[in-house]
């Protein structure tokens, strides 16, 4: 599971740069209706955003702290600034439709169906909550901390999220024409809709261009730490490489930059097809649930099975395996869902690949265990021990 967790973070990192960039060349297209935006334009603007991350995560590296936490303020008044907005400029839809009228709008053929293929959209954004655990040696009291932290910000931007999707559905107005924007985002033809100004919708679109090129910039510090950590393990090929930090360096420069070129290159297939560059891409959500059902299956085991668990500063107490055999419950119905194509007849070319590609990372990492890994790895609770020692 260590490698599906190496797939997912650097496909994420990639995933995040590449909407980024594709936002900034949706702002383009708002300002200037002429622009014919080209897939390599978006390539570049997607390299762009991860060298912009590289950047802080390497030079500017003692300052991820205050830039989060800058980044946190802007992210609280920007959601503040555009719901307030929408509910004022924006004609609204009546409640009865709202939230009792559906359409299978993915031609799926039930309102079920079209249901759980969507549902996807709305598990996205709650994703990579292990985010803060594989930073955790560069945090004090980790072991009290992460969970509190990981919990707290899953129910904050949860709820965020909550009242901004029903908000959207209130102002959204007419669906095909929203969806059929040139800007490639909805949202931004929202916000024209809204506002009937350009200004001020490239302005409200800004902040969340914003928040999504500072995301990638904590996908990068988040990955680069799994990649290092695994590599130390001698988990993966190359890794006295990938493990090395540099003198006078308190960061993984050889991961970061790995995590750049792997993002860097992805972004290239945009350049052949955007479809292709989703469905790899999409690795990241079936990767990171793997690696999460994995993860909770064997706390269920273990607490079924009334084993011993490690000491914890942190508990949920009796609440703890109902919790775990929910998640995972919910978590095994996202990650076959997660395999599904956009409509039900796709053609090879919208065909959602990444089962293949899934499938091929785990005979690689299968076949790399047992001929090489076994005779190399070391987990990350012998490597504590020799610490201890």
């Amino acid at each position: 599971m260590g490698w599906m967790c190496v797939l997912g973070w650097q496909t994420s990192c990639a995933s995040s740069a590449f909407i980024a960039g594709t936002q900034i060349q949706g702002l383009v297209v708002l300002n200037y209706p002429d622009y014919v935006p080209k897939p390599w334009h978006g390539t570049l603007l997607t390299i762009a955003v991860a060298a912009f991350s590289v950047v802080f995560n390497t030079l500017l590296a003692r300052k991820l702290p205050l830039i989060e936490a800058t980044v946190l303020v802007i992210h609280i008044f920007a959601f503040f600034g555009i719901l307030v907005t929408l509910w004022v400029l924006s004609p609204r839809a009546d409640a009865t439709a709202v939230f009792t009228e559906f359409t299978d709008g993915g031609g799926w053929g039930s309102i079920g169906g079209s249901t759980l293929v969507g549902i996807l959209a709305g598990v996205l954004p709650l994703l990579g909550a292990d985010a803060a655990v594989h930073m955790s040696e560069e945090l004090r009291d980790a072991s009290r901390t992460l969970p509190k932290a990981m919990i707290s910000t899953t129910v904050f931007n949860g709820a965020f999220g909550w009242i901004m999707v029903i908000t959207y559905c209130f102002c959204i107005g007419n669906l095909e024409e929203v969806i059929a924007s040139p800007t490639g985002y909805p949202f931004m033809q929202v916000f024209l809709n809204s506002t009937q100004s350009t200004s001020s919708a490239t302005a409200m679109a800004s902040f969340l261009v914003i928040m999504t090129g500072f995301s990638n910039l904590t996908m990068v510090a988040t990955s680069s730490r799994q990649l290092f950590a695994f590599a130390r393990d001698h988990a993966v090929p190359f890794s006295p490489w990938f493990s090395k930090v540099p003198t006078g360096w308190d960061v993984p420069i050889n991961a970061i930059l790995t995590t750049f070129l792997i993002s860097s290159l992805l972004s290239l297939i945009n350049i052949g097809s955007a479809v292709a560059l989703n469905s790899i891409t999409s690795l990241a959500t079936t990767s990171l649930l793997s690696s999460y059902i994995v993860s909770i299956g064997c706390m269920i085991w273990r607490r079924s099975t009334n084993s011993p668990l490690l000491k914890s500063k942190f508990s949920l107490g009796r609440w703890g395996l109902v919790v775990n055999i929910v998640s995972e419950a919910f978590l095994i119905i996202i990650f076959v869902l997660a395999f599904m194509p956009g409509n039900p007849n796709p053609s090879p070319s919208e065909m959602n690949w990444s089962i293949l590609i899934y499938g091929a990372v785990a005979v690689f990492s299968v076949g790399y265990y047992l001929f090489r890994g076994t005779h190399r790895y070391e987990g990350p609770v012998a490597y504590v021990r020799k610490l201890e020692q």
